[in-house]
């Protein structure tokens, strides 16, 4: 991989140890700044990555992500696990060096030349924000969309950015898209802790209505919920989507999937949040996944276990029917054939 410039100061380096390396630094005395590094990819051969889906027709899901890591930030994401591959750490590296994919478009391209009617849509996200502040100069995601239209691919995006609107003449040419935000936190108050970085709510919901008004299909995605914190969030965040113009939503409950995950996620509770408050979140958490912080199968990622969690499932249920989001069945091949009120998805995995 090419490196590219170093951009800016952002914080200490802090990494929970990688299990994939046999030996882990540690910094005597503080840890020093960390800086905003980019990395261009230019070995990829594939950009299209097949995941199981149980959900899916022929149970797969097609997506594509231009980039590695993410500037937002967000403690709980799963995809943090996937810099450890590359050999990075899942705490501020996946937050700071960032892998871009320069030759993303000319693969899409040349990967949909070789499987013609094969791939009946592309879903952007699962990995990384396909929005991210660097997409703002590379275009990447861009200029994927415009292979998807020139292919009649349809489409479904999850972002927490409105750098999508500045491609509204692209989406607009696509056989079908479906883009969902991210939004899991009514206010930016309630979003700090867990996304530091990521822009703020009321911008999303700009964002979103945006869309909505120019005649795309626009969706909430109130993932994760952190029990014990902002389930009591779901009926202002179903009200203000539908004001925006959204027609679907769906809602998962919050995961974690590796000990990096884990340790990174406390470790910025701790910093932002009080005592009583990150036990009552801790203590809710284990009750949902008895007794741990982890899931123990694939199947239990979903859902919870407990009456606290049917309650916020039934609270999703009936504002999700009483605001008149529309019925989660689809034809489209879409992610909004995945979306039920009655039975809440997961956060999307890159590798199922």
């Amino acid at each position: 991989m090419q490196k590219c410039d170093n951009v800016s100061f952002v914080r200490r380096i802090e990494n929970p140890p990688n299990p994939y390396n046999r030996y882990s630094a540690e910094f005597i005395g503080a840890p020093p700044p960390v800086k905003l590094e980019i990395y261009e990819e230019t070995a990829t051969k594939k950009i299209i990555t097949r995941a199981f889906a149980s959900d899916r027709e022929g149970g797969w899901r097609y997506t594509v992500n231009c980039y590695r890591g993410c500037i937002h930030g967000c403690t709980y994401c799963f995809a943090r696990q996937y810099h450890e591959y590359l050999g990075y750490g899942a705490g501020t590296d996946f937050e700071t060096k960032i892998v871009v994919k320069p030759y993303a478009p000319e693969l899409l391209r040349e990967q949909l030349k070789k499987l013609p009617g094969k791939i009946p849509h592309l879903d952007f996200s699962f990995a990384t924000d396909p929005y991210i502040p660097l997409e703002a100069t590379y275009c990447l995601t861009r200029r994927c969309l415009e292979v998807c239209a020139d292919f009649r691919i349809s489409v479904a995006i999850i972002t927490k950015s409105p750098l999508i609107t500045r491609d509204l003449d692209v989406l607009k040419r696509l056989a079908e898209v479906s883009v969902f935000f991210s939004l899991p936190f009514l206010t930016k108050q309630k979003s700090n802790p867990f996304e530091p970085f990521a822009p703020v709510p009321e911008a999303r919901f700009r964002a979103m209505k945006k869309l909505s008004d120019a005649g795309i299909e626009t969706g909430i995605a109130i993932a994760p919920v952190i029990p014990g914190y902002n389930d009591s969030d779901i009926p202002g965040l179903l009200e203000r989507a539908r004001e925006c113009g959204a027609k679907r939503a769906f809602m998962s409950l919050l995961h974690i999937d590796t000990d990096s995950i884990e340790d990174y996620f406390l470790m910025r509770m701790r910093e932002k949040l009080s005592d009583s408050a990150m036990r009552k979140i801790i203590n809710a958490i284990k009750r949902e996944r008895g007794g741990s912080l982890r899931h123990r199968t694939f199947k239990e990622r979903s859902t919870g276990r407990t009456e606290q969690w049917e309650m916020a499932r039934q609270l999703f249920d009936f504002h999700y029917r009483r605001l008149g989001f529309i019925s989660s069945q689809s034809t489209s091949g879409l992610l909004p054939e995945t979306i039920s009120p009655k039975s809440p998805i997961s956060q999307p995995s890159l590798f199922g």
